[in-house]
């Protein structure tokens, strides 16, 4: 029997064992609930389920359990078949309880077969479990035998086709050392040559790098020489620029100072002219009133002084103070 068949029928015990647990245990649960809810208060009859499945989850285990531990060869001791006797005992009674109470012999009988049957098949099963470890180990033993055997058998071939092969590997390898110390010495003269050439241009190489050198060095002088220059002539137009700017700013704030003394004198001129005695030209009376609008004078004063309007002059002074709504005031004064 090979490895195939065993574990076919390994299979075969593994599915019938469990088709017998779960269908004893369906019986089971529909066996002795009844009597549990008629043995169990009315608010607690919902428990009445929960002890077959006790019972018979402690089944599951044990054939579980007994299942893994016959297959690796070992043995739990005297607790598993303790553990595996009293569950079964404990199902055929919970299942018989019922018949018995009803001195029913006929329902004591029918309501033993799962039980019964339930507890024969977990012994059954185990023994198979058991005989076929034993059988698969016997099996695996004669078979690495066999490969041992067989592996003795390639040893002693391949080694004496390793001496075959050494033989014909020394006998290469004296005609490959004879064509390789031929072929040193071509390699050698080879070699020479090829050194011989590389030097002359290692030797040309350094020379055309020394020229490139001194002439990138040459360059670069003659760059920072210009650059130098450069910077001078940009430092110097700078400086010339910045001469320029100064003069600049000088004429300009002479030039203001000019005009702010001939724009005082004016001022002063037009303040000193005294009350008007009839109403400037308009473009005077701008020129009066703006005069007094710098000197600090009221409204009323440059009124006299021009011999316009108090609103005319307040009108003239806002567009002094806020030249953006000296228009939009203007209009409101006009009205």
């Amino acid at each position: 029997m090979n490895s195939v068949q065993i574990r076919s029928a390994e299979r075969a015990l593994s599915v019938g064992t469990w088709l017998i647990v779960c269908g004893a245990m369906l019986y089971s649960i529909l066996t002795v609930t009844p009597l549990m809810s008629a043995h169990t208060p009315a608010k607690w009859g919902w428990t009445a389920p929960i002890l077959p499945l006790v019972v018979d989850a402690a089944v599951v285990i044990v054939v579980r359990l007994d299942s893994v531990l016959a297959r690796l060869g070992g043995h739990g001791g005297r607790w598993p078949i303790m553990l595996r006797w009293m569950t079964g005992t404990m199902t055929l009674a919970l299942n018989t309880a019922d018949s018995a109470l009803k001195k029913d012999l006929v329902g004591v009988a029918i309501h033993s077969v799962a039980p019964l049957l339930l507890i024969v098949t977990a012994e059954t099963g185990l023994a198979y479990r058991r005989a076929i470890t034993a059988a698969v180990t016997a099996l695996e033993a004669q078979q690495r035998a066999e490969r041992e055997a067989a592996q003795q058998t390639a040893s002693e071939r391949a080694e004496a086709a390793r001496r075959e092969a050494r033989e014909e590997r020394e006998h290469a390898a004296n005609l490959a050392r004879e064509q390789r110390e031929h072929e040193a010495r071509l390699a050698a003269e080879a070699t020479e040559r090829e050194e011989r050439r590389r030097r002359e241009e290692r030797e040309e190489r350094a020379a055309r790098e020394a020229a490139e050198r001194e002439a990138r060095e040459h360059a670069e002088r003659e760059r920072e020489q210009q650059r130098a220059d450069r910077e001078r002539r940009e430092r110097e137009g700078a400086e010339r620029r910045e001469r320029e700017r100064a003069e600049q700013a000088e004429r300009e704030r002479r030039e203001h100072a000019e005009r702010e003394e001939l724009a005082e004198r004016e001022r002063a001129a037009l303040l000193a002219l005294g009350p008007a005695k009839e109403k400037f030209p308009e473009d005077r009376a701008r020129r009066l009133v703006k005069a007094a609008f710098e000197s600090g004078l009221p409204v009323r004063a440059a009124a006299e002084l021009c011999g316009w309007s108090v609103g005319w002059v307040s009108t003239r002074y806002a567009e002094y103070r806020d030249p953006d709504t000296g228009g939009a005031e203007l209009a409101i004064a006009s009205r």
